[in-house]
């Protein structure tokens, strides 16, 4: 774990700038749990990767060009493959895949326990993180949320003809959440040159992944665009538009200016906002358990960050 136990810094910013792209990660990511589902009514899961982030990537680094960045930098490059491949491509592309089995508020459950794989792979704090007995006790509140929801949905499904599927998507999910922690402090720690810039390649590094996978899969041979509903590309387009070019740069720049473990705390709010759509306009629902597991997952985050919160009011 060397590759995350650099010093934690953070670069000087406005608050009102950090306040609009928190508000964007919050509440544009938590959406996009429902957007991508909708998506997939017309695109096969690789494929949409591929369109969302080849679409968001290059329209991305053509702002850039536009703004005459400095657009090749090998450092950046290096460190733009990995992050985007961490973040994009394993990670978001865990959660498209699964929700092509899982309902997309349930997804967004699994994901809120993000926060405890930031305190456990975040090398440079390790030793203050594990003397604290807050963060122990958050840490053991999430995986327990984790484990009810893994024990629920594996007794509801256990007579389903698709509860295996159900179980390696609940996995995959978790793996997904796993690398995206390390992702994000990787990013934190290796980025170069202007942030925009590597968040385009980032894009473009995740798309060509995205790509491969779907010659391998064939899904361009079962794919017909002209299949393809208006929801389904009007779904893209928010993704790309919103999810892509606002939210994930606003979540690459906040990396940038705030700790680490402050941004991942998007986790408190997407859930409930990816319930809230999925129940609203989906038809999904949630059983009181589920409910019960996002609330002591969400628990477990406020209580591992507490202390960072009671100090910043101090201060």
């Amino acid at each position: 774990m060397h590759l995350f136990m650099k010093q934690e810094q953070t670069q000087p910013a406005p608050l009102f700038l950090v306040i609009i792209a928190f508000a964007i990660v919050y509440i544009v990511w938590g959406s996009t749990y429902f957007f991508i589902q909708a998506s997939e009514k017309g695109f096969p899961p690789f494929l949409l990767g591929t369109v969302r982030f080849s679409a968001s990537g290059f329209l991305l680094l053509a702002w850039c060009a536009i703004k005459r960045e400095k657009l090749f930098n090998r450092k950046q490059l290096k460190a733009a493959l990995v992050t985007g491949n961490l973040l994009l491509f394993i990670a978001n592309g865990s959660i498209i895949w699964a929700e092509q089995i899982l309902p997309s508020s349930f997804v967004a459950v699994l994901v809120s326990a993000t926060p405890v794989w930031f305190i456990l792979l975040d090398g440079s704090n390790r030793k203050a993180n594990f003397s604290n007995t807050k963060i122990i006790i958050g840490i053991v509140t999430g995986f327990a949320g984790v484990v009810l929801l893994f024990g629920q949905k594996l007794l509801s499904t256990m007579p389903a003809a698709d509860s295996t599927m159900q179980i390696v998507s609940m996995v995959v999910v978790v793996l997904g959440s796993v690398c995206w922690a390390a992702g994000s402090l990787y990013s934190k720690y290796h980025s170069e040159g202007n942030i925009m810039v590597g968040a385009a390649w980032q894009m473009i590094a995740a798309a060509f992944s995205f790509f491969i996978i779907t010659c391998f899969t064939g899904e361009l041979n079962h794919f017909d665009i002209h299949q393809v509903q208006l929801n389904a590309w009007l779904s893209v387009v928010y993704l790309v538009t919103m999810g892509s070019l606002a939210g994930y740069s606003a979540y690459i720049w906040l990396l940038k200016v705030r700790p680490a473990t402050q941004v991942s705390t998007n986790a408190y709010v997407n859930p409930l906002v990816a319930v809230l759509l999925g129940v609203l306009f989906a038809g999904e629902t949630m059983s009181s358990l589920q409910l019960g597991a996002l609330a002591i997952i969400l628990s477990s985050v406020f209580i591992i960050n507490s202390d960072k919160y009671r100090k910043k009011a101090v201060a």
